[in-house]
Order: C-alpha cells, then structure tokens, then sequence
C-alpha cells in the first residue's frame, strides 16, 4: 500500500528501543562536507531563487526532511518553502498544475504515477548532470522504476522495505524456535510455536493490502523478477500457472486456520494496527507477523516491548529454489518545472549527504547504494536497509502500487478483496485465480 510504504518508521526512531552502536546521532554535514560514498556534487549558486517542494510528508517526518531542505539552502543560498500534498497526493498536484502552479519538485509514491506524469507532459527528465549523479548512487532496477519512454525522470530520495517477518523472541524461545531462512524451515517453525500453545502468525486481513504483501513476497521468490514484472504489467493473465503456484504456496500457512487468533474468520476481521499488539502485547496472541519495516512504528507506538529485545525479524524466506524475496515501496522526487532550482534539489537529493542527514534523524531507508550504513540511527534500521541495499537489481517494488488502483488499491475491490476471498477459502486456488483475473483484465482496460 503506497501511502504505508511511504511512511516507513517515524522519527520517533527505532532507536527508542534498541541500543545504539554510536553510528547515529553525529551532527548533520557541514556544507561541502563528503558524508562517505563520494565526493559532494558541484550545485548552483541559487541566491533569489525559491524552491517550492510538495511532498506528503508531516509531523516529524516533514521536520526531518525540512533539515535536508535546510542543508540545500545553505550550500545554494536558495530559498526553499514546502507544500504539504495530503494523503492523494496525484490529485493535488494535478489540481496546481490546472491551475497552472505546479511546485518546482514533487514527491511520488508510486511508479504508476510518475508514468501518468510523464505521459501527460506534467514533469521534466532529468538534466544530464543530475542523470550521471543517479546513475552513480543508484542501482540499476532504482533508476527503471524513475524511468518512462527511455527518459530518467525522477530519484527515488526515501525506501521501505516489506520483505520481513517480525517475531516475539520469548514465543520463539519457549517453542524452541530459531530464525528460519526458507519457507519449508518457516512452516516448521510455525508449527513448533503452534505446538507450544501459540496461533504461528498474526495478519491483518481485514486490510487487503497486507494480504498483496505475502502473495508478493512469495511470487517474488518462488517465480522470480522476470515474471513478477510481466504480472505487475498484466503481461501474463493471473491464470498463468506461476500464479496457481504461488496460491498453493500460501494456503499452506492460510489454509490452518488454528494458525491465526481467532482463526481465519478473525484474521478477516483484523486491520494491521490491531495485528500488531496481537504479537508484541502483554499477553501475545501470536508469535510473529510478516510486515514491513513500518510495523517497526507501530510496536514503538502500541506495545511496550522493545525492539532488539523482545521484538526481532528475519528478512522473508526463500521460497523452493528461489532467492529471498525483497519488494519495496519508496518516494521519487520528480521535477514539475524545468527550471535551476528543481534540478539542483533533484541533484542534491541523490547524494549520499543528502540521505544521511535524515538517516541521522531515525525513521528513513535510503535506497542510495553508496550510503555509509554507520550513518543510520539504530542497528535496528541499519540492518533492514543493509537487507535492501544487498538485493541490488534483484528486489522489485510493491506489485499492487504499480496497478491501476481498480485493482491494486482500492478497499473492497480488485486483488484486495480476491485475496481476502482466498483466505477465506485457501482451497479453491483456480476460482481465486479466475477472480484474479477478470479484475486485473477490467482495471488494464483489457477486458
């Protein structure tokens, strides 16, 4: 789900609970200062200038990301001024741009929309000097994903990785459990915790989203990127038989109901915010979740275990003979005008200075592959973004993000409620498949 990709930890800092090694909270770079990964990048000289960033960003997020703004104005002598977009964030800069005042930058949380922009003319490609800064920090599948009709349009400034699986480590310890590293080593853990008296998994089923997050962590692994890319693009129909594979693969968990509290029917009627404190409260009702790092905020926030300690993950695993899954959501930063300013930020936010200072901050994942991970606030974050970062071209970003949102995004319709029906009924893969289908087909206007 784009927006929850999007927010990622919060500032409050995974750091609130769990050690820090020392590698965090140093001060931010003075202006010229290489931050590791590179010599800092020649900008502009700005002074008069006023850059007008839009991004969905608040709260402490904004404040952290106003401190990158605010080292770009002191190494350009521009004046930057940011716009909060909302949670639609495609609706509200399609309104500035009919009413003919776009912002200079804008944060996209989806590649589906960065493709619309730039089909309608509404954002710029990259100036070559900004190009070659991207090329050198990013990895290639980062730089596909900003890229339409062969042209580079975006950087993709902030990461979130969704392929791990967060556990109780005392669920774990009285079953007896260890960290499994294959999805045959997962199914025996969850019935060793099973068997110690525990549902294996919580899951907030009631949120179709959650649901697209395991299908395509498992078709990622057992099928690989080739085919994960023709599915997002509905480039095979979801009656291929890799799909078939993967539903079998899944109702192996979601067919034990007695594996979830309250069964599959109280799986259904669980949003996420709820399934967390079924493994990390006081009385755990379950011995782990599969989640992104954004579960991370929500254990800070409702639970009070501490992460390091009480709360730990794996990253998910391999599924058959296929390498362990890594699927993303993040933010690109496009340029809605083709003016000095807009390029200098795109070209400043794709260093290595600009992503440690709210590395420093806590609650950000850099996908810039040449970022010191000793600049991240806490081992916590440190480790997942070192679990992004060693995919290389090999992770793929959140299939239902890149869908029309027909099908990929909307409560009660398309894959969110296909996959809701499946977990009700894990047994009928071909119905499922068919359902699967015929959405998809309607939501890409072939059918």
């Amino acid at each position: 789900m784009g927006a929850l990709a999007a927010v990622s930890l919060l500032a409050l800092g995974l750091g609130a609970c769990s050690d820090d090694d020392g590698g965090g909270k140093s001060d931010t770079p003075s202006a010229g200062a290489p931050s590791g990964g590179g010599p800092s990048v020649a900008l502009p000289d700005l002074k008069g200038t006023t850059v007008q960033v839009a991004a969905v960003w608040t709260g402490d997020e904004q404040a952290s990301f106003k401190k990158v703004l605010a080292e770009f104005e002191k190494r350009t002598g521009a004046k930057t001024e940011y716009v909060p977009t909302g949670d639609s964030a495609a609706t509200f800069l399609g309104q500035r741009v009919e009413g003919n005042a776009p912002p200079d930058v804008a944060f996209l949380a989806q590649p589906g929309a960065l493709t619309q922009f730039a089909q309608k003319g509404w954002i710029k490609p990259l100036a070559s000097d900004v190009q070659q800064t991207v090329q050198q920090n990013f990895s290639t599948q980062w730089q596909t994903l900003a890229t339409n009709d062969g042209k580079l349009y975006g950087v993709y400034y902030k990461a979130a990785n969704k392929s791990l699986v967060w556990y109780n480590a005392k669920v774990f310890g009285n079953a007896g459990a260890a960290e499994p590293k294959t999805w045959d080593d997962l199914l025996k853990t969850a019935g060793l915790v099973s068997d110690s008296g525990t549902p294996p998994f919580a899951t907030g089923g009631a949120d179709g989203w959650v649901l697209t997050d395991w299908f395509e962590n498992v078709y990622l692994s057992q099928a690989g990127p080739d085919m994960y890319d023709k599915l997002a693009k509905h480039q095979i129909p979801w009656t291929d038989p890799s799909v078939a594979q993967a539903l079998q693969t899944l109702a192996q968990v979601w067919g034990k109901g007695d594996w979830f509290p309250g069964g599959t029917g109280g799986a259904l009627q669980t949003e996420f915010p709820a399934s967390v404190p079924q493994v990390f409260g006081d009385t755990p009702k379950a011995g782990m979740l599969p989640g992104a790092d954004f579960v991370g905020t929500n254990i800070i926030k409702d639970t009070k275990a501490k992460i390091g300690q009480d709360a730990k993950f794996f990253g998910f695993p391999a599924v058959g003979t296929g390498k362990p899954p890594v699927v993303t959501g993040g933010d690109v930063a496009v340029a809605m005008k083709d003016s000095p300013g807009a390029m200098a930020l795109l070209k400043f936010l794709a260093t290595t200075d600009a992503a440690q200072i709210w590395a420093q901050q806590g609650g950000y994942m850099s996908p810039n592959k040449n970022l010191d991970f000793a600049s991240y606030h806490d081992d916590a974050t440190r480790a997942i973004a070192q679990n992004l970062i060693a995919a290389g071209d090999g992770f793929r970003f959140d299939m239902s993000d890149q869908a029309p949102s027909a099908f990929g995004g909307t409560k009660g319709e398309g894959e969110w409620r296909d996959l809701q029906d499946f977990l009700r009924n894990p047994s009928d893969v071909q119905g499922a498949q068919a359902k699967l289908e015929a959405d998809a087909a309607k939501a890409f206007g072939s059918g």
